[in-house]
């Protein structure tokens, strides 16, 4: 088996290794554009320093259909942090393209070819954590460290594979739509479990909160979980991070997405294949036949939201999707469901559902007459039960019909989760 594995592992490296010639035209575009940034710093008297970071810095950049490349600007302790961003909007007003990104500090982003785009991210020069005022700001030691830890051609390899595999199977970004590993945090795993099939063993084992401390920064355990922030501890893995040892790099990671990359990689070491390095789209098609064949209901829908693209917008989405789920829940049984965001401002959710033949809606306490009497008006087959009166109900069975109907009594909820349109395709 482990020769199999070694055999998948060397052929998935060979397609997820991005094209000589698509390296240099990244190298070579960023090149151009940071000799004229830098340039217009220097004539506009605004003392920051570019410097490039993300995958590329760390040469642990993966195959793609589209590149991205991350310059962050490292602006001198002087400038006051809310008046970064506004600089570097100034330094970029002779490029073209340049369209910003909302966030807490907000950023720029200009395309330069086709299949190429940078981010331009101001951040402060920091010497020390407590003075960072943005995640950001961490940038330049992020780079910094991983440069210096990993040098070797072969973890660098495990790397690519890590990023790949949890790419393809839904676990990669730390965006709050996918809750997922960010590509620092596989870098730090990947570094500490030495390659990526000890990284899969290691982590599909983990049933309880994991606490993984590289530069051994705290004596134990309860002391990490004692100085990091309550908030930034609800993940199952609490990656301390080496350049700040009051930050969990592993904060973004969901129960979800952990049990999602467990099953991937539980059935990776069971069968070995290629295809668990490979993005497969959902066939659609084939579970809407799925459904039809055991006389279950499927509806696709779409929905829009007024948001900025990206991060944001994609929150907004998935949060709507979530309490949909929930509303559907209370009259179907869900079979099967799924949710695929498009990066832009809309996104798709199917379920696969039965109707539930009996439902129980719960009323008021037996003692409130005057509450139990509107209850009793409204429903029908009413009991007792314990300190509350109930009714048996036979709820909707037909699935568009109940979006419809739902659509109309909850416009307002909808308007307020910044959902535009909902729409059954």
């Amino acid at each position: 088996m482990s020769k199999k594995i070694n055999l998948i592992l060397q052929q998935a490296l060979e397609k997820i290794r991005p094209e000589k010639q698509d390296l240099e035209l990244i190298e070579n575009s960023l090149k151009d554009f940071l000799i004229k940034f830098k340039k217009e710093l220097k004539k506009n008297k605004i003392k920051a320093e570019p410097f490039v970071g993300g995958s590329f810095a760390k040469n642990t950049i993966v195959k793609k259909g589209k590149y991205d490349a991350d310059v962050f600007v490292r602006f001198d302790k002087k400038y006051p942090g809310k008046e970064i961003s506004l600089l570097t909007k100034k330094a970029l007003k002779n490029f073209k393209s340049v369209s910003t990104v909302h966030g807490s500090r907000d950023y720029f982003r200009i395309n330069l070819t086709t299949g190429f785009f940078i981010e331009i991210i101001p951040v402060k020069k920091i010497s020390k954590p407590s003075e960072a005022e943005n995640i950001t700001d961490f940038s330049y030691s992020h780079v910094k460290y991983i440069n210096k830890k990993v040098k070797s051609q072969k973890v660098l390899n495990e790397i690519l594979l890590a990023k790949s595999f949890c790419h393809a199977n839904n676990c990669y970004g730390a965006e709050s739509y996918i809750n997922g590993f960010s590509g620092y945090s596989l870098e730090l795993l990947i570094y500490h479990y030495k390659s990526f099939l000890k990284f899969i063993k290691e982590v599909i084992k983990i049933k309880e909160k994991q606490v993984i401390d590289i530069e051994k920064q705290y004596k134990n355990k309860r002391l990490v979980l004692m100085d990091i922030n309550s908030s930034k501890l609800q993940s199952p893995i609490v990656l301390v991070d080496p350049t700040n040892k009051s930050r969990n790099v592993s904060a973004a990671l969901s129960e979800e997405t952990l049990e999602k990359f467990q099953k991937a990689g539980k059935e990776f070491l069971k069968n070995p294949s290629i295809k668990f390095f490979e993005k497969i789209k959902t066939d659609l098609e084939k579970i809407k036949n799925s459904a039809k064949k055991h006389k279950n209901q499927f509806i696709l829908l779409e929905a829009k939201t007024n948001k900025q693209e990206g991060d944001i917008a994609g929150s907004k989405l998935m949060k709507f999707y979530g309490h949909f789920t929930f509303e559907i829940e209370k009259l179907f049984e869900i079979k099967d469901k799924g949710f695929n965001y498009n990066d832009k401002k809309s996104a798709r959710y199917f379920f696969v559902i039965k109707p539930k033949k009996q439902i129980i809606l719960k009323g008021p306490f037996i003692k409130d007459k005057k509450n139990v009497a509107r209850f009793k008006k409204a429903h029908k087959n009413i009991f007792k039960k314990a300190k509350h009166i109930y009714s048996k109900e036979k709820p909707i069975q037909d699935l568009k019909k109940f979006i419809e109907l739902w659509k109309n009594k909850n416009k307002i909820k909808i308007k307020e989760m910044n959902i535009l349109d909902l729409k059954i395709c």
